[in-house]
Protein backbone atom coordinates (compact mmCIF):
# COMPACT_ATOMS: atom_id res chain seq x y z
CA UNK A 1 0.00 0.00 0.00
CA UNK A 2 1.29 3.43 -0.94
CA UNK A 3 0.21 6.56 0.95
CA UNK A 4 0.28 9.81 -1.03
CA UNK A 5 -0.71 13.44 -0.83
CA UNK A 6 -3.12 15.12 -3.26
CA UNK A 7 -2.02 17.55 -5.96
CA UNK A 8 -3.15 18.97 -9.28
CA UNK A 9 -1.60 19.76 -12.66
CA UNK A 10 -2.84 22.34 -15.15
CA UNK A 11 -2.82 20.44 -18.44
CA UNK A 12 -3.03 23.48 -20.73
CA UNK A 13 -0.36 26.01 -21.52
CA UNK A 14 -2.09 29.17 -20.36
CA UNK A 15 -1.28 32.47 -22.00
CA UNK A 16 -3.31 34.69 -19.69
CA UNK A 17 -2.98 37.92 -21.64
CA UNK A 18 -3.95 36.20 -24.89
CA UNK A 19 -7.03 34.73 -23.24
CA UNK A 20 -8.02 38.18 -21.98
CA UNK A 21 -7.59 39.64 -25.46
CA UNK A 22 -9.74 36.93 -27.02
CA UNK A 23 -12.42 37.44 -24.39
CA UNK A 24 -12.37 41.16 -25.10
CA UNK A 25 -12.90 40.53 -28.81
CA UNK A 26 -15.82 38.22 -28.09
CA UNK A 27 -17.40 40.68 -25.65
CA UNK A 28 -17.02 43.69 -27.91
CA UNK A 29 -19.07 41.87 -30.53
CA UNK A 30 -22.08 42.54 -28.30
CA UNK A 31 -21.53 46.29 -28.46
CA UNK A 32 -19.79 46.50 -31.85
CA UNK A 33 -17.02 48.39 -30.07
CA UNK A 34 -14.03 46.58 -31.58
CA UNK A 35 -12.59 49.97 -32.52
CA UNK A 36 -11.95 50.60 -28.80
CA UNK A 37 -9.48 47.71 -28.48
CA UNK A 38 -6.05 48.95 -27.39
CA UNK A 39 -2.91 47.28 -26.07
CA UNK A 40 -4.21 47.45 -22.49
CA UNK A 41 -8.00 47.58 -22.85
CA UNK A 42 -8.69 43.85 -22.26
CA UNK A 43 -8.04 43.90 -18.52
CA UNK A 44 -10.32 46.90 -17.96
CA UNK A 45 -13.17 45.46 -20.01
CA UNK A 46 -13.04 41.97 -18.49
CA UNK A 47 -12.92 43.40 -14.96
CA UNK A 48 -15.94 45.58 -15.76
CA UNK A 49 -17.87 42.56 -17.09
CA UNK A 50 -17.10 40.53 -13.95
CA UNK A 51 -17.98 43.44 -11.64
CA UNK A 52 -21.34 43.74 -13.40
CA UNK A 53 -22.01 39.99 -13.22
CA UNK A 54 -21.88 39.65 -17.01
CA UNK A 55 -19.86 36.41 -16.86
CA UNK A 56 -21.29 34.63 -19.90
CA UNK A 57 -18.34 35.86 -21.98
CA UNK A 58 -16.06 33.72 -19.78
CA UNK A 59 -17.74 30.58 -21.11
CA UNK A 60 -15.84 30.95 -24.40
CA UNK A 61 -12.54 29.78 -22.87
CA UNK A 62 -11.78 26.48 -21.10
CA UNK A 63 -8.98 25.11 -18.93
CA UNK A 64 -8.20 21.46 -18.22
CA UNK A 65 -6.76 20.29 -14.89
CA UNK A 66 -5.65 16.84 -13.72
CA UNK A 67 -6.35 16.30 -10.02
CA UNK A 68 -4.87 13.48 -7.97
CA UNK A 69 -7.12 13.15 -4.94
CA UNK A 70 -9.18 10.57 -3.08
CA UNK A 71 -12.43 9.09 -4.41
CA UNK A 72 -14.53 10.99 -1.90
CA UNK A 73 -13.25 14.33 -3.19
CA UNK A 74 -13.67 13.25 -6.82
CA UNK A 75 -17.36 12.55 -6.08
CA UNK A 76 -17.73 16.19 -5.01
CA UNK A 77 -15.92 17.45 -8.12
CA UNK A 78 -18.28 15.69 -10.53
CA UNK A 79 -21.24 17.39 -8.84
CA UNK A 80 -20.29 20.38 -10.99
CA UNK A 81 -22.55 19.80 -13.98
CA UNK A 82 -20.99 22.15 -16.53
CA UNK A 83 -17.82 20.21 -17.11
CA UNK A 84 -16.20 17.27 -18.83
CA UNK A 85 -14.44 14.53 -16.89
CA UNK A 86 -12.16 11.54 -17.46
CA UNK A 87 -11.47 9.48 -14.36
CA UNK A 88 -9.41 6.46 -13.39
CA UNK A 89 -11.85 3.56 -13.37
CA UNK A 90 -12.03 1.09 -10.50
CA UNK A 91 -14.03 -1.16 -12.84
CA UNK A 92 -11.09 -1.70 -15.18
CA UNK A 93 -7.95 -0.89 -13.15
CA UNK A 94 -6.62 -3.88 -11.25
CA UNK A 95 -4.77 -2.82 -8.10
CA UNK A 96 -3.74 -6.32 -7.05
CA UNK A 97 -0.22 -6.50 -8.46
CA UNK A 98 1.03 -3.08 -7.32
CA UNK A 99 -1.13 -2.60 -4.24
CA UNK A 100 -3.64 0.15 -3.65
CA UNK A 101 -2.64 3.79 -3.34
CA UNK A 102 -4.46 5.97 -0.82
CA UNK A 103 -4.51 9.69 -0.06
CA UNK A 104 -3.56 10.61 3.50
CA UNK A 105 -6.15 12.76 5.27
CA UNK A 106 -3.91 15.58 6.52
CA UNK A 107 -6.11 16.11 9.59
CA UNK A 108 -5.41 12.64 11.04
CA UNK A 109 -2.42 12.38 13.39
CA UNK A 110 -1.44 10.06 16.20
CA UNK A 111 -4.06 7.48 17.15
CA UNK A 112 -6.53 8.68 14.50
CA UNK A 113 -3.90 8.21 11.82
CA UNK A 114 -3.05 4.72 13.14
CA UNK A 115 -6.72 3.67 12.99
CA UNK A 116 -7.09 5.08 9.46
CA UNK A 117 -3.92 3.33 8.25
CA UNK A 118 -5.04 -0.02 9.69
CA UNK A 119 -8.41 0.37 7.96
CA UNK A 120 -6.68 1.05 4.63
CA UNK A 121 -4.48 -2.02 5.05
CA UNK A 122 -7.59 -4.13 5.80
CA UNK A 123 -9.26 -2.84 2.62
CA UNK A 124 -6.20 -3.73 0.57
CA UNK A 125 -6.03 -7.19 2.11
CA UNK A 126 -9.72 -7.82 1.36
CA UNK A 127 -9.35 -6.56 -2.22
CA UNK A 128 -6.34 -8.81 -2.87
CA UNK A 129 -8.13 -11.82 -1.37
CA UNK A 130 -11.17 -11.26 -3.61
CA UNK A 131 -9.01 -10.94 -6.74
CA UNK A 132 -7.11 -14.13 -5.80
CA UNK A 133 -10.46 -15.92 -5.44
CA UNK A 134 -11.33 -14.97 -9.01
CA UNK A 135 -13.31 -11.74 -8.51
CA UNK A 136 -13.00 -9.19 -11.30
CA UNK A 137 -11.72 -5.69 -10.46
CA UNK A 138 -15.25 -4.28 -10.83
CA UNK A 139 -16.50 -6.81 -8.29
CA UNK A 140 -13.60 -6.46 -5.85
CA UNK A 141 -13.83 -2.66 -5.86
CA UNK A 142 -16.74 -2.87 -3.41
CA UNK A 143 -14.21 -3.10 -0.54
CA UNK A 144 -12.06 -0.17 -1.69
CA UNK A 145 -12.08 2.91 0.59
CA UNK A 146 -13.08 6.53 -0.04
CA UNK A 147 -9.40 7.35 0.56
CA UNK A 148 -8.41 5.43 -2.58
CA UNK A 149 -6.28 7.62 -4.84
CA UNK A 150 -7.86 8.55 -8.15
CA UNK A 151 -6.89 10.72 -11.09
CA UNK A 152 -9.56 12.89 -12.60
CA UNK A 153 -9.19 15.18 -15.61
CA UNK A 154 -11.48 18.19 -15.36
CA UNK A 155 -12.37 20.62 -18.15
CA UNK A 156 -14.44 23.69 -17.27
CA UNK A 157 -15.02 26.99 -18.95
CA UNK A 158 -13.74 29.99 -17.01
CA UNK A 159 -17.16 30.84 -15.62
CA UNK A 160 -17.52 27.33 -14.17
CA UNK A 161 -13.99 27.51 -12.73
CA UNK A 162 -15.10 30.69 -10.92
CA UNK A 163 -18.12 28.82 -9.56
CA UNK A 164 -15.92 25.86 -8.56
CA UNK A 165 -13.48 28.07 -6.64
CA UNK A 166 -16.24 30.06 -4.92
CA UNK A 167 -17.72 26.80 -3.60
CA UNK A 168 -14.62 24.68 -3.02
CA UNK A 169 -12.33 27.29 -1.44
CA UNK A 170 -14.99 28.31 1.05
CA UNK A 171 -14.38 27.69 4.75
CA UNK A 172 -17.44 25.43 4.68
CA UNK A 173 -15.94 23.16 1.98
CA UNK A 174 -14.47 19.76 2.91
CA UNK A 175 -10.90 20.24 4.24
CA UNK A 176 -9.43 17.86 1.65
CA UNK A 177 -11.27 19.69 -1.14
CA UNK A 178 -9.73 22.96 0.04
CA UNK A 179 -6.34 21.20 0.07
CA UNK A 180 -6.75 20.81 -3.72
CA UNK A 181 -8.72 23.97 -4.55
CA UNK A 182 -6.77 26.67 -2.69
CA UNK A 183 -3.36 26.06 -4.33
CA UNK A 184 -5.09 25.69 -7.70
CA UNK A 185 -6.86 29.03 -7.27
CA UNK A 186 -3.50 30.66 -6.53
CA UNK A 187 -2.05 29.26 -9.77
CA UNK A 188 -5.09 30.40 -11.76
CA UNK A 189 -4.69 33.91 -10.33
CA UNK A 190 -1.02 33.97 -11.31
CA UNK A 191 -1.74 32.75 -14.86
CA UNK A 192 -5.01 34.57 -15.53
CA UNK A 193 -5.03 38.09 -14.15
CA UNK A 194 -8.37 39.76 -13.35
CA UNK A 195 -10.60 36.70 -13.78
CA UNK A 196 -10.05 35.07 -10.37
CA UNK A 197 -8.82 37.99 -8.27
CA UNK A 198 -12.15 38.61 -6.53
CA UNK A 199 -12.66 35.06 -5.23
CA UNK A 200 -11.99 34.73 -1.46
CA UNK A 201 -9.37 32.18 -0.42
CA UNK A 202 -9.60 32.35 3.36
Amino acid sequence: MKISRPYSIIEDKIEGEEILKRLERYARTCYKSEDKITADSARRLIKKLIDRGHESMLEHETITVRAICDRGISHEIVRHRLGSYAQESTRFCNYHSNGIQVIKPFFFEGEKYRIWKEAMAACEKAYDALIELGASPQEARSVLPNSLKTEIVITYNLREWRHFFRMRCSKTAHPQMREIALPLLKRFRDLLPIIFDDIPDK
